[in-house]
């Protein structure tokens, strides 16, 4: 049985049923709840922080992944500011490169950090790492070492194996790090069963219902170089309402209240996650920052009040919310291919190893012919990458003009989270560029990959 999602039941199953929508009353219409917010059509073509998509297809090369500088950034800002009295840290999970580490620091914003290699971004970009947390459901003992060396502000402790070995190096290396511990409070949020992340049966965290949260804080507390400041929670993602967040903090506060009646310690944080969802289609509704800051905060403050706790500082995690819809991709068509009776398939030089969440759960995009606008009738169309794989979608179903043809740029819109961070190199395909558009100019963040890079790895024959 499939899940209802509060955006509609899209979000619920691996695919959609056979029920495209309507061709929109206008095919070259940006709608501005999914679009970048400096989107534009000038004489009919798309333009993004002031560029010309042309321009940037015919220099950079297409796929090719286009960030707007200025909406992640403003976005930053309003998370910040709406948060003002608590923290902010951008899930660097979404997308992470240099350049974006230094916006984050530039508009005030901490980081979240799940491995390794997204630490070692942060380093080499100079990020403060007193406002990084470490998380990761099997965090090694270098990726702990690591962390400690460097001085990470937070680390989330996701199992009992990891409480030892953070025990044994923070005492090996004379250091006492700030802990937090992930709780999964039961709460499943409505959204595509690989992205709920709160449920008992999962991976993640300790589960307050079989009473682990609490032998968790009580092993974490028995290690005196380890400081215990909080507990962690995380219900899910692309979520639209705050129902969940409820129901999770009405948990963590009876946990608060038990950790407080057992050891007299009443843990002055408490992270809420992020999960917040965007806009990826028409009828999505997304909150505000300030909206979702306002209810979190009146809920946690109702909860404690109800148990007589101090109210923790909250922290939120979000990521997709920051980025996601400042990013678009461009491809270029190739082939365009009609089963008559059914659909046309547009066929364009990127797919799934640019985008692997339509395969991986079912995601839908909106999409628009992005190199000029046209007036010819609208034909249903499902966008199709260059893979071996039926299941090579980028957009399942979509309206384009009958107009289009082989060399078209398309655009797909709110492609900055997860679509450059989940790419891969199947088919020996590189992965494609990612620029920064603003005020008139463009930028490589990070560059192309070549056949160069991907034989450099062979070992010699």
């Amino acid at each position: 049985m499939s899940r209802v999602h509060p955006a509609g039941s899209r979000y619920a199953d691996v695919l959609p049923e056979e029920h495209p929508l309507p061709p929109p009353a206008d095919l070259n219409h940006l709608d501005p709840q999914i679009w970048p917010r400096s989107a534009r059509r000038e004489d009919g073509v798309l333009t993004i922080g002031g560029v010309d998509v042309r321009d940037l297809a015919a220099e950079y090369g297409t796929p090719l992944y286009v960030y707007d500088e200025d909406d992640v950034r403003q976005r930053a800002r309003e998370y910040a500011a709406a948060f003002h009295d608590g923290s902010v840290h951008y899930a660097g999970k979404a997308f992470l490169c240099k350049a974006l580490v230094r916006w984050l620091d530039e508009e005030g914003l901490g980081l979240d950090v799940c491995t390794g290699g997204e630490l070692a971004v942060a380093l080499a970009a100079g990020f403060p790492t007193e406002k990084i947390t470490m998380h990761g459901s099997n965090k090694s003992v270098a990726e702990l070492a690591r962390g400690l060396d460097a001085g990470v502000g937070r680390i989330v402790v996701d199992s009992f194996e990891e409480i030892a070995r953070l025990g044994y190096l923070a005492q090996e290396k004379g250091v006492r790090p700030k802990v937090m511990i992930r709780v999964t409070t039961g709460v499943e949020a409505h959204t595509h069963e690989f992205i709920a992340t709160a449920h008992d049966d999962q991976k993640f965290g300790f589960s307050r219902t079989s009473g682990a949260a609490l032998e968790a804080v009580r092993r974490v507390l028995d290690l005196k170089q380890l400081e215990l400041v909080g507990l962690h929670s995380h219900i899910g993602s692309q979520i639209f309402d705050t129902d969940g967040f409820e129901v999770a903090a009405h948990r963590l506060a009876e946990l608060l209240v038990a950790i407080r009646d057992e050891h007299g310690v009443q843990l002055p944080e408490l992270d809420l996650g992020g999960g917040y969802g965007i806009a990826y289609v028409p009828g999505d509704e997304p909150h505000d920052p300030k909206a979702i800051a306002d209810s979190l905060r009146q809920i946690v403050s109702r909860e404690c009040r109800a148990y007589e706790l101090a109210v923790p500082r909250i922290t939120v995690e979000p990521g997709r919310a920051i980025v996601g819809p400042g990013g678009v991709t461009l491809y270029e068509v190739g082939t365009v291919k009609d089963v008559e009776g059914l659909r046309t398939y547009v066929s364009v030089d990127g797919g799934m190893s640019d985008n692997l969440r339509t395969a991986l759960y079912g995601a839908e995009y909106t999409a628009v012919l992005a190199s000029r606008t046209s007036a010819a009738d609208p034909m249903l169309s499902r966008l199709v990458g260059k893979h071996c794989e039926s299941g090579d979608i980028v957009v399942r179903d979509l309206w384009l003009p009958q107009d289009l043809a082989p060399g078209d740029v398309v655009a797909v819109a709110a492609t900055g989270a997860y679509c450059r961070s989940m790419s891969s190199n199947y088919n020996f395909v590189p992965r494609p560029a990612v620029v920064a558009v603003r005020d008139g100019r463009a930028r490589v963040l990070i560059r192309r990959e070549t056949e160069d890079d991907l034989l450099r790895l062979d070992a010699e024959v």
